[in-house]
This record gives structure tokens, C-alpha cells and sequence, in this order.
């Protein structure tokens, strides 16, 4: 019986190297293709998971894994690579049932290095280039096989997957409520006017990038409604990874969860744990925030294919901007506590 064919472009690094370890781990046997641009950072990344998953092996449990982990070169921003990895998939496997894709980089610091036209065309150009043309060009070419039929004798009977690993920094609606809003200095405080503005440390480049990436899901959404694919967006939440280079130990002091709560927040999304909310964009604790009518839309067609304009977690934030926000928020959650009990009193 062969095993259901799950792809992970960015696999040997962050939150989806622990996506592959995590499923790696699984009861259920996948064959996993971890994509990355490197074949070598691959190969090590594999025998790092098999290395680990050995360590924690006992008497009741394994020591190797049920699923096959397979490196496969890509890099999405390289037409020339994806057309070689989709020819490699289809000659090696003809399809593939689940596409996640989590390959993605956050380039605003370019903005900040190289002040002027240069570093901010630098910064949003290649932010979207990664997060959002690439990511489009990618899942595209790679439609046929997420839409062929299973071979005979496949063990896969649940629905292709299509995951799309945004941010809970594109939210629109946490924007507007002013979280999560410029940068440690200047949270929470107005900017003075006149122009040029104080310089700052922002993540708007990333942030807009991942909101496009939002609307490009929902637009998959639609494609393929009537082909029965669920699609998803997906918001691991503020993790310890390599993401804006502040340093997982760093992030980690302030609260960051471990990157593997993200691996198996995604590997329930592949196992169709979160097959109730597809279509919409997921965390770890539920869907992001939605307005009522689009919820009461949702029931009244009895289907997660909807269009919404979906909040996402005001929890997850970038290394760049992060400090200043929990300070604020943690300040306003003393305020309400000392507010509820002089109530009480």
C-alpha cells in the first residue's frame, strides 16, 4: 500500500523542519518529500530527525519511523528548479497529496540597513517575491499532481490538502485596533507629524506580504471548491524560530513557544484534525476572529468555503516588533485587573 505523498517546501529549517519531524513521528505512515534549496542542508536536516527520533525511542515506542523522509531540491523563486522538482514528484510518485507551503522570509531589516528608495524597493520586492509570487507560481505548477488520482492500491482516502503557512501579523482587523503596530520605541505612542518620519523597526513589508498571501488562499479557495480540496491558512503563533534573525533563545525569553508547537498544530492540519474549519485561516486555539455575518454565512451555505476577511492572532508577532507590545499589552492587563477587583470591592 503506498503512503499518502506529503511536500514541505522550506522543510530542513524552523517551523517546517519540526512539520516533517512531527509527522516523521506520526502513527500514521506518510511519504515525505522535505523540499529545500539545498540538497546537503536536506540530507542533514533528515538524519537529524532520524537521529532524534532513535534518542527517544523505548520499549513501547519505535526506534525508527513508519514514514520515508525524501530531500528534494527547490527553490520557489527558481521557475528552472520547480519545473525539475515537479518532473521528479510526478516520474517518482504522480501525484501528491498534501502541499504545504511554508518556504517564506521576512526582509524588512533590508529597509532599515539601506535608508532610501533602494533598501524599501529591496525589502517589499523580495518579501513578496518569496511570500507571494513564488509561492503562487509554485502551487500552480503543482495543481496536476495535488489533483491526480490516487494510484491503485493507495491507502490515501481523505481529501488532497493544501496548506498555506501565513502570519498573525497580516491581520487586517489587528491592524486597525492598533496591535502590533510599529516598533518597540514606538508602541503604543503617536508619530509625530511632519516628514521624514523617526526612524523605526517595523514588519510592514513582511506583514502586507502574508496579507496577500491570505487573499491568495481564499482565492484557492474558490478554484477548488468543487474538486473537494480543503485549503487552509494556517497561524502557528509566536515561535522560537530562525524567522527576522532576533535569535530563538532571545524570542524564546520573551515568551516564544517552542517551534514544534507549530509542527504539530501542522501535522494535525494534514491528518484532517481542523477539516471543520478549512477554508478559513486556523491557530493553534481555533479559527482567527471573524465577523458574525460571515460565520452565519458559513452555516447557512453549510460550507467553509466562504470569502472573509479574517483577523488573525494578535499573540503571534514578529521579532522586530514584539517588545514594545508586550509591555503595552502587559500593562493594560494589570490596568483591567485592578479595575475588576475595585469592582468587586
Amino acid at each position: 500500500m503506498s503512503k499518502p505523498i506529503v511536500l514541505i517546501t522550506g522543510g530542513n529549517t524552523g517551523i517546517g523542519w519540526e512539520t516533517v519531524k512531527a509527522l516523521a513521528e506520526s502513527d500514521t505512515a506518510f511519504t515525505i518529500l522535505m523540499g529545500s534549496r539545498s540538497l546537503d542542508k536536506a540530507k542533514d536536516g533528515i538524519k537529524l530527525i532520524q537521529d532524534e527520533i532513535k534518542a527517544s525511542s523505548s520499549s513501547s515506542s519505535p526506534s525508527s519511523s513508519k514514514s520515508d523522509i525524501v530531500p528534494i531540491q527547490i527553490d520557489i523563486e527558481d521557475d528552472a528548479s520547480i519545473g525539475k522538482c515537479f518532473d521528479e514528484v510526478k516520474r517518482g510518485y504522480g501525484k501528491v497529496d498534501v502541499l504545504v507551503n511554508n518556504a517564506g522570509a521576512a526582509y524588512d531589516i533590508i529597509a532599515s540597513e539601506t535608508p532610501g528608495p533602494k533598501g524599501v524597493r529591496e525589502a517589499w520586492d523580495r518579501s513578496y517575491s518569496v511570500n507571494v509570487t513564488s509561492t503562487q507560481v509554485f502551487t500552480q505548477t503543482f495543481m496536476p499532481l495535488l489533483l491526480a488520482p490516487s494510484p491503485t492500491g493507495s491507502s490515501t482516502t481523505t481529501p488532497p490538502r493544501l496548506l498555506f503557512i501565513t502570519s498573525g501579523l497580516s491581520s487586517l482587523t489587528t491592524c486597525a485596533s492598533g496591535h502590533n503596530m510599529g516598533s518597540a520605541t514606538t508602541q503604543g505612542t503617536s508619530v509625530p507629524k511632519g516628514w521624514p518620519k523617526p526612524a523605526e523597526m517595523t514588519a510592514v513589508a513582511y506583514r502586507s506580504s502574508k496579507t496577500a498571501l491570505n487573499m491568495m488562499m481564499l482565492d484557492w479557495v474558490r478554484l477548488l471548491n468543487e474538486d473537494g480540496v480543503k485549503v487552509f491558512a494556517i497561524s502557528p503563533g509566536f515561535l522560537a524560530t530562525g524567522l527576522g534573525g532576533a535569535g530563538k533563545e532571545r524570542l524564546k525569553s520573551f515568551g516564544a513557544g517552542d517551534a514544534s508547537m507549530g509542527g504539530v498544530f501542522i501535522r494535525d492540519v494534514v491528518l484532517g484534525k481542523r477539516d471543520a474549519d478549512a477554508g478559513l485561516v486556523i491557530n493553534r486555539a481555533g479559527t482567527q476572529p471573524c465577523p458574525d455575518r460571515c460565520r452565519r454565512l458559513k452555516d447557512d451555505v453549510g460550507s467553509s468555503h466562504v470569502f472573509v476577511v479574517v483577523a488573525l492572532l494578535i499573540e503571534e508577532l514578529s521579532p522586530m516588533v514584539f517588545i514594545g507590545w508586550l509591555e503595552g499589552e502587559e500593562k493594560e492587563e494589570e490596568e483591567e485587573e485592578e479595575k475588576e477587583e475595585e469592582d468587586k470591592l
